[in-house]
């Protein structure tokens, strides 16, 4: 099982983070041990003193696929579910300025909690699916997937050029703007629509 992220995928938050827009899918990989299951804790690593929640739409590849075709695309999900992207932001920025990979700032152990997830049949229209995180009971990220700028679709024909995908990978399909950093204590809540689907707390 492997974790695919699509970043940039929302142009607020590509703007928010002083990027830009891509005109393709931008993708990077978590290892399995990045995830974080059943609503355990996430425990505050030392390496860093700014790590930043991004709540994402999360698709689960439910059979065997390499160059997919985008109309074919819908047959290799079954399921829609939600998870954190933590980011060790100040790592990544680091990174960043002196043109190095980042994967120590995104790929690290317990950074991609994961929640329950919902049969698509069950959701009217999955190119208008509303999400949001809560923190201590407010809402800090709220998105759409009218907003994607590739959707489901699309993000799943443009990786499967490159990697084969496997039943049980899971990609994250970008956050929208609203990311920011957490703390000891604080108790996040991931929704879609209105189900609570993820929650824990930060140790």
């Amino acid at each position: 099982m492997k974790i695919i992220c699509i970043g940039r995928n929302y142009a607020e938050h590509a703007k928010e983070l002083k990027n830009e827009v891509p005109t393709e899918p931008v993708f990077f990989l978590k290892p399995d041990t990045a995830q974080i299951k059943n609503n355990q804790p996430f425990y505050y690593p030392d390496f860093s003193k700014e790590i930043h929640h991004e709540v994402e739409l999360v698709i689960k590849i439910n059979k065997p696929g390499k160059n997919i075709q985008v109309e074919f695309a819908k047959k290799y999900y079954d399921e829609v579910g939600i998870g954190i992207d933590f980011t060790a932001r100040d790592l990544q920025n680091k990174c960043k300025e002196k043109g190095l990979p980042w994967e120590m700032a995104k790929a690290f152990d317990g950074s991609a909690p994961i929640g329950e997830f919902i049969d698509k049949k069950k959701i009217t229209n999955l190119n208008e699916i509303n999400f949001h995180l809560n923190i201590n009971g407010n809402i800090v990220q709220k998105g759409n997937t009218k907003d994607l700028l590739f959707t489901f679709d699309k993000i799943i024909a443009y990786v499967s050029q490159f990697l084969t995908l496997k039943k049980g990978d899971l990609i994250y399909t970008g956050t929208p703007s609203g990311v920011g950093p957490i703390k000891i204590g604080d108790k996040l809540e991931a929704y879609i629509e209105n189900e609570k689907l993820l929650h824990f707390e930060i140790k």
